[in-house]
């Protein structure tokens, strides 16, 4: 098995570019089933995640042009595609769901296996369910598959969502685009994905209003067109830069994401002790121009309390780099952890390293220490196993963080990067002694 290989402890120091959100490339990629001909979409991050989404649609019947080094994906749609999404690839990725809604609402029709993903918590497909029922689909449970059916094609309603999902917010603004007349959606998530998702859906041809609002309304129109768009810069990758920089007492300037997409994530950065500021628009590695900001950290952080909420609350993906920084601050920091339980198997293997941390409920007390030393740990997640990175840069000696594949679901050129950033880092081979070959 591969590792990541690290020895600190060491400052980050220099500027890295960030490029699409993972988290809205492949609703977007989701969201080209709408509309017959050829998709492009640009800003593509090089990771695992897409080249999966890749395959999904390539087994719906789609052409799928993917360029990882120029972040380019062109998907050719046919008039007719697929209707099932296979287990094979569903249960690697959680995100393969968002084809439910666009399958449904243009084939009438979809089976989807119910996806994995991440470990990281019940995370429930209720009302994604409630949602096309209000439609007027018909959905149920058949052989580990969600399917859903509308053969009169789905009709405009009110729903109303028991928490703000972003996942159930772009499945229902999707499937609602082609519906016959008016659906309001109370409750939405607010999240800059999903005002990409939107923004992109209007291009398309889209009646849609409230963007970015928790009440959004969608007209359904007869059809939509294919469409050329830029993917909106990957917050949580930027803010686990800055929550780099300011843990290891380093000095990053991250390109491509503006502090408009990072309002509470700023705020928590200078309660630390860090600097950070705004640089406007800037040129990017690309050669277009997009936002950025400066983060320096302290030669030691200050312990700092943080509640995850949605947006524009704390994101609960950056959880890991709360505890990371409080566990080698000079106080007694606290994490609320009100989105997902089972994030908390993180605590577990960052223990390994030192760090001091007690939970109770959905709540982690943490007593920050002079430094860490050096461990084996494993990820759990994508942002676990970024997060015991980050931890390890203020690790005396060698840390060595096992689960590589789900970091490389979320992080492009993360090893590259970090190397760039001054790290002592490197992605090695090592013998699984529990293989018995």
């Amino acid at each position: 098995m591969d590792v990541f290989r690290l020895t600190g402890p060491s400052r980050l120091l220099g500027e890295v570019d960030i490029r699409g959100a993972k988290n809205s490339v492949l609703k977007l990629m989701a969201a080209s089933l709408l509309a017959v001909g050829r998709t492009t979409i640009t800003n593509v991050p090089a990771i695992l995640d897409v080249r999966i989404m890749t395959q999904l649609l390539m087994r719906l019947g789609c052409g799928v042009d993917y360029d990882a080094d120029r972040g380019t994906v062109s998907i050719d749609v046919p008039a007719e595609v697929g209707i099932q999404a296979d287990y094979e690839l569903v249960r690697a990725m959680r995100a393969s769901i968002s084809v439910l809604g666009p399958l449904t609402a243009r084939m009438r029709s979809a089976h989807v296996a119910l996806p994995g993903g991440d470990a990281i918590g019940s995370r429930g497909l209720d009302m994604h369910q409630a949602g096309l029922e209000s439609l007027g689909a018909t959905v149920h449970l058949d052989h580990g598959y969600f399917v859903a059916e509308a053969p009169g094609g789905l009709r405009g309603t009110e729903i109303v969502l028991e928490f703000p999902s972003v996942g159930a917010t772009e499945n229902l603004v999707m499937a609602a685009t082609l519906a016959h007349g008016v659906t309001t959606i109370s409750n939405a998530a607010k999240e800059p994905e999903i005002v990409d998702i939107c923004t992109m859906l209007v291009n398309m041809g889209a009646q849609i209003s409230g963007i970015g609002t928790a009440d959004i309304t969608i007209t359904g129109v007869e059809e939509l067109r294919p469409v050329d768009h830029r993917t909106v810069g990957d917050r949580i990758v930027a803010g686990t830069y800055a929550f780099g920089a300011a843990l290891s007492g380093g000095d990053v300037r991250v390109k491509g994401v503006g502090l408009e997409l990072l309002p509470n994530i700023a705020i928590k950065l200078r309660d630390s002790g860090a600097t950070v500021d705004d640089l406007g628009e800037i040129e990017l590695g690309d050669g277009t121009r997009g936002g950025g900001f400066r983060v320096i950290g302290a030669e030691r952080p200050h312990a700092i309390r943080v509640a995850t909420m949605p947006f524009p609350g704390f994101p609960t993906d950056l959880q890991p780099f709360v505890i990371a920084l409080n566990s080698v601050s000079d106080g007694v920091g606290l994490l609320s952890e009100n989105l997902f339980e089972a994030r908390w198997r993180f605590v577990q293997e960052i223990a390994r390293l030192g760090a001091k941390v007690r939970v109770d409920g959905n709540h982690a007390l943490i007593t920050g220490s002079d430094s860490l030393s050096g461990a084996e740990v494993e990820a759990s997640d994508i942002r676990a196993g970024a997060g015991l990175v980050m931890a390890g840069l203020r690790a005396a000696g060698v840390t060595e963080v096992s689960g590589v594949d789900h970091i490389e679901r979320g992080y492009e050129n993360f090893v590259t990067n970090l190397r760039s950033l001054g790290a002592n880092i490197e992605r090695v081979e090592k013998a699984d002694i529990l293989s018995f070959e």
